[in-house]
């Protein structure tokens, strides 16, 4: 794949990604098993509100072509079959849900040195089509995505981005919810390894006159624990700390608290993935 300025959906994902990642209020134990053969199977339990879940996971991996199946406790199996250059530059995704024989999708992606494309097909007869571009560098990128639902003839969503990337800080801002809607945000990495960063975001919602407005940031304590916290300005605060017990073995604690309602019980969570 060439380096381009990536996709549309990589537009302000640092930011979001250091202000929802890991954040969990639920109780979670994954387990990774790696094969001889390549065949990485993960099977995870999830408790959340009093009810339990789990699925089993396996993921194979053969040259060009990954095979990625899951199987849920509700007897739901999903599969997504992604290649590689098949194409030169591109990837394709196909994926589907059994038994709902309707959520089949079609992805295909190519990158260019300066520009990358993505269409998404849903594969039934009242398909969505979702399609998205971006244009740039990698260090500075524009672009736009939409869904046109062809059963009603009406867009679902059109989305615009810009983001600008340093070796040490990523800037985007997002307009949304086809325009009533418009996200700025800022991530400004403290150290090489880009292990400590502070970030700050900005949403307004013109149809509500609603503003919000998060910061966070994380920070390595040492190699092998890193500690996250955020919040925002209706009180929510959230934090995490998160342990390499053993390599690829991560133990994660979470909390999240309404400071605006002290009174009442916070949220906490505990996440165990072990990938020996």
């Amino acid at each position: 794949m060439s380096k381009g300025p990536g996709l549309f959906s990589d537009i302000g994902k640092k930011a979001k990604d250091l202000l929802t990642r890991d954040y969990i209020s639920d109780q979670k134990f994954s387990v990774s098993t790696y094969s001889d053969a390549g065949v990485v199977l993960t099977s995870t339990a999830v408790k959340k509100g009093g009810i339990s879940s789990g699925d089993v996971a396996a993921l194979y991996k053969y040259r060009n072509v990954t095979f990625d199946v899951k199987v849920d406790t509700a007897s739901n199996i999903s599969t997504i079959i992604t290649l590689n250059d098949i194409v030169p530059s591109t990837k394709t995704i196909a994926s589907v849900k059994f038994p709902d024989h309707n959520s089949g999708k079609l992805e295909v992606q190519y990158f260019h040195h300066h520009a990358t494309l993505a269409t998404a097909v849903a594969l039934n007869q009242n398909p969505f089509i979702d399609v998205s571009a971006t244009l740039g560098t990698p260090s500075i990128a524009f672009g736009g995505e939409a869904g046109y639902d062809t059963t009603s003839g009406n867009f679902t969503k059109y989305t615009a981005g810009i983001s600008v990337t340093k070796p040490d800080s990523s800037a985007s801002i997002i307009l949304g919810d086809k325009g009533d809607s418009i996200r700025a945000s800022y991530v400004h990495h403290l150290d090489q390894l880009k292990r400590s960063s502070a970030v700050g975001e900005i949403t307004r919602r013109f149809s509500t006159n609603e503003n919000t407005f998060t910061v966070g940031g994380s920070i390595a304590v040492d190699h092998l624990t890193v500690v996250k916290a955020k919040l925002n300005n209706n009180g929510k605060l959230g934090a995490l700390i998160q342990h390499e017990i053993i390599p690829k073995s991560l133990l994660t604690i979470a909390g999240e608290i309404d400071t605006k309602a002290l009174d009442r019980i916070p949220k906490f969570g505990l996440a165990v993935a072990l990938k020996p």
